[in-house]
């Protein structure tokens, strides 16, 4: 993996972190948040997960391509379940997971 695809890597992990914090407050805010648990719940998993991913990538860690091949599943749910709703905060996190995932998916295989 070149040094621009690990970067890309960390980037799209970022990104994905700050639409599922941003998606995560909002449904907080929703009239009926009860509603939108298991989307809370995977918004502030996959959060953390993104967040883990870039950090172990920046630090070059031996386990970087398993936790990016755990990552990529981790967004998959999110996205999927984001994607279940109509509110504009859950399609672009929605959107930013399938991105993620993607991308920590090539990662995964290009240094396993």
């Amino acid at each position: 993996m070149t040094r621009e695809q690990m970067r890309r890597c960390i980037d799209e992990c970022l990104n994905c972190m700050e639409a599922c914090n941003v998606c995560y407050d909002a449904c907080l805010k929703e009239k009926d948040a009860a509603m939108m648990r298991e989307c809370i719940r995977l918004d502030r998993l996959c959060a953390d997960m993104c967040e883990f991913a870039a950090r172990a990538m920046t630090q070059s860690s031996p386990y970087a391509a398993k936790i990016c091949s755990l990552c990529a599943q981790i967004c998959d749910d999110c996205g999927g379940e984001c994607g279940k709703h109509e509110m504009d905060h859950c399609r672009r996190c929605a959107e930013a997971c399938k991105r993620c995932a993607d991308v920590c998916r090539e990662m995964a295989s290009q240094t396993a």
